[in-house]
Order: structure tokens, then C-alpha cells, then sequence
């Protein structure tokens, strides 16, 4: 009898150790999803980049250089993501993308039949959202290549000054549409309680799962960078006056105010 009460498996001690033991590190990480790969996070940090610079020196002929070397950035990226959204791994194909539009005309029916709006679930908005990004990414791509393209007749001087307007025109469109992708994020954080804009910058999203990305393949993010400031040094070394002249960024601040 005595064994019996003091046996391990009985003992009050034992019984509150293990309740009270710490989990596993692997089940308190599973929180912190891996969705989105360092070369994708690359592309659009770049790309992000290329366009601010390229809009903010649109205007002079000081730094038309670097507004040139950034437009031919962006051209670059669009392609290289494109080719990466082909042949790259399944979660950084542009298929899903696609794929999503053809759910707007449901989605546009079934809130027109709504008799009351404020009664749709929060769902329904959510996937709206996602309708909406999927739609102003997809645009946002279309739209740089006729910007680039407008912009390489500009600076070759083909076509006459009807193509600056054109050049314009595309470059305020991509502007909205950074905007509308903006907001669009915020609204898509707001509605689910959680910030969309991480994905984009540390790779990761809360909640439990598996990780969707496999490999971050950072050594594919390097090689893209590297190609990035190889083709800017090579721009600065070939522009007489390099791609910033002395005096320009001033001369920029004040047409700016």
C-alpha cells in the first residue's frame, strides 16, 4: 500500500508539473506563417522604389537621367516578376490572380440582391477586397508598359508631343492605382484584424497552418538585387553627369514648393 501512494503516476507534485509545463517551442511558433518569398518581396520592394523616384523626377531635365534609369527599372522588374509569376514556385504564380476575377460578376449579383447592405456579412466584404486587389495589382502591371513605352518615345524623341501626354496620362494612372492598392490594404487590415502589409515585408502572416512557402530562396532576392544596382552604377558611369547632378536635388525641392 505504501508503493502504491507514492508511486510517480499518483503523485499530486508529478500531476502539477506536467500540467503547468511550458508548450513545445514548434506549437508556440505556428502563429507566424511563411507565405510570401524573399524574391517577391524583392520585386516589390523595388519596384515600390523605382516608381516614388521615377514620379518625384518626372519633371526637369536635370535629373531625366534617373528618371530614365528608374523607368527602365521598373520595365525590368515587370518583367522579371512576370517570368517568376510563370515558371516561379506555385505560391508566387499570377494564375491565382486571374483566376479570382472571374469571381466579380457573382460577387457584384449577390450584393445587388442584398435588400439590406448593412446585413451582409463581414465575409462577403472580405472577399470583395480581395477581388478588388487582385484587379488593381493586375491593372497596375498592364499599366507600366505602355508607361514605359510612351516614356522610351519621349526620351528618343519619336512620335511627337502628344506621346508626353500619353507618358503622363499612364504615369498619374499607375499613381491612383498605387493608391487605390494602398487603401486597399488598409481596408482588407481593417476588416480581418490583422496587417496585410507584413506578407510584403517580413514574409510572414498570423495564424495556425503550414507554411506556405518552403524556401524563402533569398539567394534569388540577392541576384535580383545585384542586378538592380549593376544596371544603376552602370547608368550613373555612362550618364555624363551621373544620374544626381550637383545642384539638381535642390533645384527638384524647390520646383516641388
Amino acid at each position: 500500500m505504501t508503493s502504491t501512494l507514492t508511486s510517480p503516476s499518483t503523485s499530486p507534485s508529478t500531476s502539477t508539473s506536467t500540467s503547468t509545463r511550458p508548450a513545445p517551442a514548434a506549437a508556440r511558433t505556428l502563429r507566424q506563417r511563411l507565405v510570401t518569398d524573399a524574391p517577391t518581396r524583392m520585386f516589390h520592394a523595388l519596384f515600390a522604389l523605382s516608381f516614388l523616384g521615377a514620379y518625384l523626377t518626372s519633371e526637369g531635365e536635370k535629373l531625366r537621367a534617373l528618371h530614365v534609369t528608374l523607368g527602365y527599372t521598373m520595365a525590368g522588374l515587370l518583367v522579371a516578376r512576370v517570368l517568376w509569376g510563370l515558371m516561379g514556385p506555385r505560391h508566387a504564380r499570377l494564375a491565382p490572380l486571374v483566376r479570382k476575377l472571374a469571381g466579380v460578376p457573382a460577387w457584384v449579383r449577390q450584393t445587388l440582391a442584398s435588400a439590406d447592405p448593412t446585413q451582409v456579412p463581414r465575409s462577403h466584404w472580405q472577399q470583395g477586397q480581395n477581388l478588388a486587389l487582385a484587379a488593381a495589382l493586375l491593372a497596375l502591371m498592364a499599366f507600366i508598359v505602355p508607361l514605359t513605352a510612351s516614356g522610351w518615345t519621349v526620351y528618343n524623341d519619336i512620335g511627337g508631343e502628344w506621346l508626353e501626354g500619353v507618358h503622363e496620362f499612364f504615369g498619374n494612372g499607375v499613381l491612383v492605382l498605387v493608391l487605390a492598392h494602398l487603401v486597399l490594404i488598409a481596408l482588407g487590415s481593417w476588416l480581418r484584424g490583422r496587417n496585410l502589409a507584413m506578407p510584403m515585408l517580413t514574409g510572414r502572416t498570423e495564424g495556425i497552418g503550414p507554411d506556405l512557402v518552403k524556401r524563402p530562396l533569398r539567394g534569388v532576392a540577392v541576384l535580383v538585387l545585384v542586378a538592380v544596382l549593376g544596371w544603376w552604377a552602370w547608368s550613373w558611369l555612362d550618364s555624363p553627369k551621373g544620374l544626381i547632378p550637383p545642384g539638381s536635388i535642390t533645384q527638384l525641392l524647390q520646383d516641388e514648393d
